[in-house]
């Protein structure tokens, strides 16, 4: 079925059409709303909801850029809003997990270690692990995530640089990543980040 004969279902509420646009893109979209959630369980009722949205929503995609991209923003949003019923974002876990370690290119893991890294995203505190998702892996700004969380900007920024230093320390303690080298100036002292 094309992409303009299953939109045109979908917009008739035809079943077969709907079955197939869910068919066609849950499997994706089960991984977006699995970073945001606790559990595989969580992350289908997320899922469950996004589509219950996106198929009485259909009428509005206009076939301006991708469908997928469309359907993505939905998703990301419930999984938003969801959290935004059960939790604050502006918790924040003791300072001391805010160090200034920076997250340098050649430390990020290849492809073999990305479910180890998803696992280790996951295990971040809400707030952490939602900014996170937004800013490094769906490219919401830190103004449109504030707007999303209802949070100050800064308090984004902050999130997600405390976000960066704790998911290097679980990625060098579970030895998915090694641990960098500090830096150190002309005089062999180390130096700041």
């Amino acid at each position: 079925m094309t992409e303009e004969i299953m939109l045109n279902g979908c917009r008739r509420n035809n079943a077969t059409a709907q079955e197939v646009l869910y068919n066609r893109f849950s499997p994706r979209m089960l991984g977006v709303c699995y970073r945001f959630a606790k559990s595989r369980e969580d992350a289908e009722d997320m899922l469950q909801e996004a589509f219950i949205k996106i198929l009485t929503q259909i009428h509005q995609y206009r076939n301006e850029g991708a469908l997928e991209g469309w359907i993505r923003r939905i998703v990301v949003h419930t999984c938003i809003n969801i959290l935004k019923k059960n939790k604050k974002f502006s918790d924040s876990v003791d300072i001391n997990h805010a160090q200034n370690i920076h997250v340098r290119e050649e430390m990020i893991p290849s492809i073999m270690q990305a479910k180890q890294v998803v696992e280790c995203i996951r295990s971040l505190p809400l707030g952490y692990k939602t900014v996170l998702n937004l800013y490094a892996i769906e490219g919401y700004s830190h103004k449109e995530i504030a707007n999303m969380l209802d949070i100050e900007e800064s308090t984004s920024r902050s999130q997600y640089t405390r976000a960066k230093s704790m998911l290097e320390e679980i990625l060098v303690r579970k030895k998915i990543i090694q641990k960098p080298k500090k830096k150190t100036n002309f005089l062999g002292a180390v130096s700041p980040g």
